[in-house]
C-alpha cells in the first residue's frame, strides 16, 4: 500500500478549508432554525388572522399602524412565500456545503493516511 501524502503546507490548507465549511455548515443551520421560527410565527398569525375581523393592527417597528384583514393577509402570505423560497435555497446552499465538506473530509482522510497524521 502507498504511503500517505504528507504535505504539511497542503495539509494545512485542505484542514483550514473544512474548518471553514464546518463554520459556514454551521451558520447556515442557525440561520435555517432562525428562518424556521419566523416562518412558523408567520403561519400562526395567518390562522388568527382567519378569524379577525375587517380591521387589524400591523405591526412596522415599532409602531402598530391599522390596515384591513384582507391586506393583512396578502402581506403575510407573501411574506411566507418569500420565507419559504429563502428556506428551499439555504437548504440547497447548506446540502453544497456538506457535500465540499464531505469532500474535504475525503480529502484529508487519504492525505494523512488510516494511522493518523505523522508525529
Amino acid at each position: 500500500m502507498a504511503e500517505p501524502l504528507r504535505d504539511p503546507e497542503k495539509l494545512q490548507g485542505q484542514l483550514e478549508e473544512f474548518q471553514n465549511m464546518q463554520r459556514q455548515m454551521q451558520m447556515y443551520s442557525m440561520q435555517r432554525q432562525q428562518l424556521s421560527m419566523q416562518l412558523e410565527e408567520m403561519k400562526m398569525a395567518q390562522e388568527a388572522l382567519k378569524d379577525a375581523p375587517g380591521k387589524v393592527f400591523k405591526a412596522i417597528g415599532n409602531l402598530l399602524i391599522e390596515t384591513t384583514a384582507a391586506a393583512a393577509k396578502k402581506d403575510l402570505a407573501e411574506k411566507i412565500e418569500t420565507y419559504e423560497v429563502r428556506a428551499v435555497s439555504m437548504a440547497k446552499q447548506e446540502e453544497k456545503a456538506r457535500a465540499k465538506a464531505d469532500e474535504l473530509r475525503a480529502s484529508l482522510e487519504k492525505m494523512v493516511g488510516p494511522a493518523g497524521p505523522a508525529q
